[in-house]
């Protein structure tokens, strides 16, 4: 039994690299070549504010994970490599591309700065809660 869920789930992971890799190098594709500023540094669907200063970071992510997925495929079709070497190479990559992609998105979008208060208003209200207790 253990055998067939393990024979099973790596088959979904090594046919998943197929249309990740794809995808990576179609991303970098369309930012670099077409020029398609919508897809650089998203938060939540949101491009960022200034999405020129971010292009060559997304590029050379989505480039480099994409082509390190590729060289784990040609490792296990070609190389006939082991189960280990090649999920970790792969699962190495898509973790850093995700984790990077994360880092990249929180970077364009800065936090808002939080609106002060009405200075004295408030702090009567807050020297009159303590007062009362």
């Amino acid at each position: 039994m253990y055998a067939y869920i393990h024979l099973a789930l790596t088959w979904i992971l090594f046919l998943a690299l197929f249309p990740i890799s794809f995808l990576w190098l179609r991303k970098a594709y369309r930012i670099a070549v077409k020029k398609d500023y919508s897809l650089v540094a998203m938060k939540r669907g949101v491009p960022a504010p200034n999405p020129r200063k971010f292009i060559v970071p997304e590029i050379i992510l989505h480039t480099v994970a994409a082509l390190l997925v590729i060289y784990a495929l040609y490792g296990v079709i070609v190389g006939g490599w082991h189960y280990n070497e090649w999920t970790a190479l792969a699962g190495s990559a898509i973790w850093c591309k995700i984790l990077f992609s994360f880092v990249i998105a929180r970077h364009a979008h800065p936090p808002k700065p939080k609106a002060k208060k009405g200075g004295k208003a408030s702090v009567g209200k807050a020297s009159t809660k303590l007062k009362q207790a």
